[in-house]
């Protein structure tokens, strides 16, 4: 059985490593692994390389020296997905597939949003966080607005953790009392599945003076006004912005005909699309769980089961709930941890915990068994 995974992200990255432990090594089992990137950075430490508590050498891993040697990475683009015969077209050539998992995440459309290349930042991807962590280092004052230019998108913390992020950025270049900080979201709360995580954050707000403005989304910047246009028609001043954009489907799984409204639809009891032997997971799945690392490794865990079941010939597990951990840094090393279930019916119940070291050990603790688990040649051996 070859299985080929598109996308070394949390998703790709858990299904590869849960089926090497499981069948890697046996008669007959290839797995390929392949990305269009090097190396693996995680969404949350782009964040963490904001706000100055890590270093781009400290949360990168090197994919083709890292990964069990059990998985052939292959450093490539996806150009083609034929669906119907599980064939993928690459940089590096065509491979055929007896399962096929696609977890190529969700794009960056910077272009939807007029004005966002010229005049402002994103920091959801790596170039991105790099640009915008120097634009922090040589602002000296004025408006600093954060803005969401659409929904859904990856991370419902992040806008608010990033906040948090470059306001703590300021205090540390004593530029703070000279600048005004400002989040704008269509949501009406800053992070929307939790309330008690919410109101932890406006508190953090008050107390920093950072304006919030809910139900506002971002539809475009003028370069040479230097003002955001919203949603509601009013226009806000900055001299830096720092955008969260549209995310869509990437072309490629468009073209493929994997999408309905803009997403890849799966069963939720084995995460396998229309097409027989086709998975999908992470970001790029319509469920109705948030765009999170945290859900891409609940579902990660499914499709392994249903492929390690399809190659020993069994039936496919029962799918039970789906439980995820995201960690929220709230200014001063303060981290919060939500904990959101949800259940195979539809049912979410979110549980918040508030700041305390057993939440910093635990975000920590977490973070290490990721990496010993998916870059084993990294640490040593498991």
């Amino acid at each position: 059985m070859r299985i080929v995974i598109l996308g070394a992200g949390f998703g790709g990255l858990e299904v590869a490593t849960r089926l090497v432990d499981a069948i890697g090594g046996q008669s007959g089992v290839e797995i390929v692994l392949i990305d269009r990137s090097e190396a693996f950075v995680a969404g949350a430490d782009h964040i963490d390389f904001l706000a100055g508590r890590a270093s781009l050498a400290d949360v990168r891993h090197p994919f083709a020296e890292s990964i069990d040697p059990r998985v052939r990475f292959v450093h490539s683009d996806v150009h083609r997905i034929d669906v119907a015969h599980r064939l993928v077209e690459t940089t590096e050539g065509s491979f055929e597939a007896d399962v096929l998992v696609v977890a190529l995440g969700a794009e960056l459309d910077v272009a939807a949003t007029p004005g966002l290349a010229e005049a402002g930042h994103e920091f959801y991807s790596v170039p991105g966080v790099l640009a915008a962590r120097r634009a922090l280092d040589a602002f000296e004052g004025g408006q600093v607005v954060i803005g969401v230019c659409g929904t859904p998108y990856k991370c419902p913390p992040a806008p608010a953790a990033a906040t948090l992020a470059i306001h703590d950025v300021l205090v540390q270049r004593r530029v703070a009392k000279r600048t005004e900080v400002t989040l704008v979201m269509p949501t009406a709360r800053p992070i929307p599945p939790s309330p008690d995580a919410s109101d932890a954050v406006l508190a953090a707000f008050d107390h920093l003076a950072i304006t919030w403005r809910p139900e506002t989304g971002i539809e475009r910047l003028d370069p040479a006004r230097r003002v955001a246009m919203t949603t509601g028609g009013d226009e806000i001043p900055f001299e830096l912005f720092f955008g969260v954009p549209v995310h869509r489907a990437p072309d490629v799984v468009i073209a493929a005909g994997l999408c309905t409204d803009g997403w890849v639809r799966v069963d939720p009891a084995t995460m396998e699309t229309a097409h027989s032997g086709v998975y999908a997971v992470g970001d790029l799945v319509d469920i109705g769980a948030p765009k999170a690392g945290v859900f891409a490794l609940a579902q990660a865990a499914v499709v392994a089961a249903s492929v390690v079941a399809r190659f020993r010939g069994e039936v496919d597990p029962v799918r039970g709930s789906d439980t995820g951990v995201c960690y929220l840094d709230i200014g001063r090393g303060r981290t919060n941890a939500i904990e959101v279930t949800f259940e195979p019916g539809g049912a979410t119940n979110v549980v918040w915990h508030g700041p305390s070291p057993a939440v910093t050990e635990a975000k920590a603790r977490d973070a290490l068994d990721r990496v010993r688990r998916w870059f084993p040649r990294e640490i040593g051996d498991r």
